[in-house]
């Protein structure tokens, strides 16, 4: 990213902040309700010495990590089956197509049912989250590949695996990529419901992760305290992002080729 672009977000973010504080100020209609920027910098700067605050940002953080990775792990596969085998594309797809409609926290009753603890429960409903946005994208990805591309590979005897390890899986590494960022977007958007619905994991917010640390400064009615939480939720989203992309572009070398 260029100084000149981050320069630029910054000042954006300025921007925001200083309308923020005069609508605040002036009691302007929706933010004339909230707390002023000051008063919510002043709520993170108590929260920060508090070790509830930072092991909620580890529970939710480590509930995505694992969501994500099994979101990933089986969805990939998954959808690489079904971009390169016809029958299984004809057995498989249509019961994915009737669940994929389904939200994520729809899952949330079942799940606490189905596995023997909360945090289980959790990371199944995140994994649910992520799932079929890798599945899809995995599978477009690899529909738009030229067979010629793999007729020319076994015609030089290169065998299935083959096929699939040096054109099927390289070729598709960039649409992997967006899946994978798109669904880690999605996996922050679902931690935090599925933290509220389940009880978070935790005892009094301990642990509980930032959803439910979230709902418990909602009903202490510390207004500053919850746009804390969305504020780091934000935050932790953006470099989950961020990171999953780097690790993509260093997966897929010969773009910066270009």
């Amino acid at each position: 990213m260029s100084r000149g672009a981050v320069l630029r977000g910054a000042l954006g973010i300025l921007a925001f902040l200083a309308l923020w504080e005069l609508g605040a100020r002036i009691d302007a209609p929706v933010v004339g309700v909230l707390p002023g920027p000051a008063e919510v910098a002043s709520s993170f700067a108590d929260l920060v010495g508090s070790g509830g605050y930072w092991s909620s940002w580890v529970a939710s953080g480590e509930r995505v990590l694992w969501g994500f990775a099994a979101a990933m792990a089986v969805g990939v596969p998954f959808g690489l089956l079904l971009a390169i085998n016809q029958r299984a594309k004809a057995l498989l797809f249509p019961p994915f197509e009737i669940l994929r409609p389904i939200p994520p926290l729809a899952w949330v009753p079942l799940s606490i049912l189905f596995w023997p603890t909360q945090n289980l429960s959790i990371e199944f409903v995140i994994f649910m989250g992520a799932f079929y946005t890798v599945v899809l994208n995995v599978v477009g990805g690899a529909e738009q590949i030229d067979r010629r591309h793999v007729l020319v590979a076994r015609s030089l005897g290169a065998g299935t695996w083959t096929v699939y390890r040096r054109v099927i899986l390289p070729a598709t590494l960039p649409s992997i990529a967006t899946g994978a960022v798109v669904g880690m977007g999605i996996t922050w958007e679902v931690v935090v419901a599925a933290e509220l619905i389940s009880g978070g994991g935790g005892s009094g917010g301990d642990g509980g992760g930032l959803g439910f640390l979230l709902w418990n400064a909602y009903q202490g009615g510390a207004i500053a305290q919850v746009i804390v939480c969305m504020i780091s939720l934000g935050v932790a989203g953006y470099a989950s992002s961020v990171a999953v992309r780097v690790l993509s572009e260093r997966l897929m070398p010969w773009k910066e080729a270009r």
